[in-house]
């Protein structure tokens, strides 16, 4: 495939919830999952994951390897099952866009295949403290037959909570495994962190908005500039717990920009998307961030 991926890129994903659960923990009551001793919000890898594989499959009509599924009686096909759809691992790869980007570790007709993913993020992480609400209420109808009466309700969620992902694209990891990765499944995979968050929209999810969206593109071989999420701040002017919406404050981006000017000669271009209602500042000072990056070939992004 002509368009396989020769270059390594970097991605800084920041989205926020409001009154909503992230990432809930099954074993802790679906809690939001917090870290106790510093009270940042955590989200794993995986959940970002499956927003990405969810949009691609229902949105876009891609094929995606994990996902649920059923049998014409309506019960959930087993990973087995779904191995069987394919005639090959060699099939699996080249039809399924998740693979492609995240791996898998599968065995067709007794021949296992282990793939570590080309794309990979580290968990996302609040860039505040955040506060967890516990909600009750009632239903109307009653969970069981013979009960008269509507039964109680309860979940946990996060006012506020705003939160980056940092990943890296390994244009090594595709190559030396022999996975056709390319350019147009990054670009969908993009586009997917974008809109797909934006279609959370079940009970707990609601309330997902994306912000920010950075793809720095290296033209230096085997180097990335490494931790985009550590360079990039929330200033604001109230308590952490107290926060309730992104115009609360401003995503200051001093660092972030540095690193980028240090690494110019490095970097092939960048591609970023914005929010209309996130506001960027440079050393306290509000900014464009199209000007910001001006001196760079950048690309804006529309989804």
């Amino acid at each position: 495939m002509s368009n396989v991926i020769n270059n390594r890129s970097e991605i800084l994903f920041l989205y926020d919830v409001s009154f909503a659960n992230p990432n809930g923990d099954p074993v802790d009551e679906n809690k939001p999952r917090i870290d106790e001793e510093t009270g940042i919000n955590i989200v794993t890898d995986v959940r970002l994951k499956r927003t990405i594989r969810d949009y691609l499959a229902e949105y876009k009509g891609k094929d995606v390897f994990i996902l649920e599924t059923r049998d014409e009686s309506g019960k959930l096909r087993t990973k087995d099952d779904r191995i069987s759809d394919f005639g090959s691992n060699d099939d699996i790869i080249n039809k399924c866009i998740d693979v492609r980007l995240f791996g898998a570790t599968t065995a067709v007709k007794d021949k296992t295949m282990t793939l570590t993913g080309p794309v990979q993020f580290g968990y996302g992480r609040s860039l505040h403290k955040v506060n967890m609400t516990y909600i009750k209420g009632t239903t109307v109808m009653p969970s069981q037959s013979g009960n008269v009466q509507g039964t109680f309700t309860e979940k946990y969620i996060l006012p506020y909570s705003l939160i980056s992902f940092y990943g890296i694209v390994n244009e090594n990891a595709a190559k030396n495994q022999n996975i056709p990765l390319t350019d147009d499944d990054v670009d969908l995979m993009l586009e997917a962190m974008w809109n797909g968050t934006k279609n959370l929209m079940s009970n707990s999810k609601m309330g997902h908005m994306p912000r920010f969206l950075l793809q720095v593109v290296m033209k230096e071989k085997n180097y990335q500039i490494g931790e985009l999420n550590k360079r990039i701040k929330f200033v604001h002017d109230t308590e952490d717990e107290e926060l309730r919406d992104i115009q609360d404050g401003k995503i200051e981006i001093k660092e972030l920009i540095e690193s980028l000017n240090a690494n110019k000669g490095k970097i092939e271009k960048l591609r970023y998307a914005l929010d209309e209602r996130t506001i960027f500042a440079v050393d306290g000072v509000v900014c464009d961030f199209d000007d910001v990056v001006k001196d760079f070939t950048a690309e804006k992004l529309s989804f």
